[in-house]
């Protein structure tokens, strides 16, 4: 059987992204995903192909997942018990600190090593390296694995606890999802009274109100009318709603948290499940009968 120094299991918009700059640096990999299409993206640039997600496990001792959502990657981690050589599997996705912990300890019964392991900057961060990799887990592992996940941006361990660095994760997507939230309030509102919204952006990212959202969200693909940051609003959901879960859970008031995720669950159920997560401005364009555009 081939082995590999490193696997993938998940290679779509943002695992693509990441395992071509495995490959890139040097690293020999084994991948595997249900679109043939997005394997073979990466067959061309010299990874290996599996025939299966157990495939993956059986060629390298350490795998990494990037899966959509907390119930794929727990039915992803079971399937590889038993593989021949893998020893860890480092979770990229964000499945919330509950899954996490579950999946941590589902594995541990079986002498694997889950190391939780969330990214936050998008598919652009994704493609240029420049990802925030939150891990959390065995300080001995991350060991191992720090240089090749330092081909996906900068890495922060957070801690040895399952699910700490989810809970990194979650509160970061809570606050660019805020952002962007208050930012469509904003300029919508100024909009309405008749001012220019490129130069609304200019003079909010000079002053003190600049944020993610305005700094990029609002000039790539907002005031272009493109609405394609790359990122679905029923993914946007679920990390907003896994945040206010886990914050229940920890006895944690989230009251302007719960309205954020409210608003995104507003514009799933307008837009739809794939809509792109910026299309939340159009609410507030239609609700006011105005249209934000440079």
């Amino acid at each position: 059987m081939e082995t590999t120094d490193y696997g993938f299991i998940g290679v779509g918009r943002m695992g693509g992204h990441m395992a071509r700059r495995l490959v890139n640096a040097g690293y020999s990999l084994t991948v595997f995903d249900t679109s043939a299409d997005a394997v073979r993206a990466l067959t061309e640039n010299g990874a290996r192909a599996g025939s299966s997600a157990r495939d993956v496990a059986d060629a390298a001792e350490t795998v990494f997942l990037s899966l959509p959502t907390p119930d794929v990657v727990q039915s992803v981690a079971r399937g590889l018990v038993g593989a021949k050589r893998v020893k860890h599997i480092v979770d990229l996705s964000t499945t919330g600190p509950q899954m996490a912990r579950t999946v941590a300890a589902e594995l541990a019964k079986h002498g694997l090593v889950y190391m939780d392991s969330p990214v936050s900057g998008g598919m652009a961060g994704a493609r240029d390296g420049k990802l925030a990799v939150m891990v959390s887990g065995p300080r001995a592992v991350f060991d191992k694995i720090e240089a090749a996940v330092n081909n996906f941006g900068k890495v922060f361990f957070v801690g040895e606890g399952a699910g700490q660095g989810q809970v990194m994760k979650l509160a970061n997507n809570l606050l660019s999802a805020a952002a962007l939230v208050l930012s469509s309030e904003a300029v919508v509102m100024g909009v309405k009274a008749g001012l220019n919204p490129r130069q609304m952006i200019d003079i909010i990212n000079t002053g003190i109100g600049r944020n993610s959202a305005t700094q990029d969200k609002f000039p790539r693909s907002v005031l272009t009318g493109t609405f394609d940051f790359g990122f679905a609003t029923g993914l946007f959901c679920k990390d907003l709603k896994l945040c206010v879960q886990e914050a229940e859970a920890l006895g944690v008031p989230m009251i302007a948290g719960s309205a954020v995720q409210q608003m995104y669950a507003a514009a799933r159920a307008r837009f739809g499940y794939d809509s792109d997560f910026t299309e939340i401005v159009k609410l507030y364009e239609e609700w006011a009968g105005v249209e934000v555009r440079g």
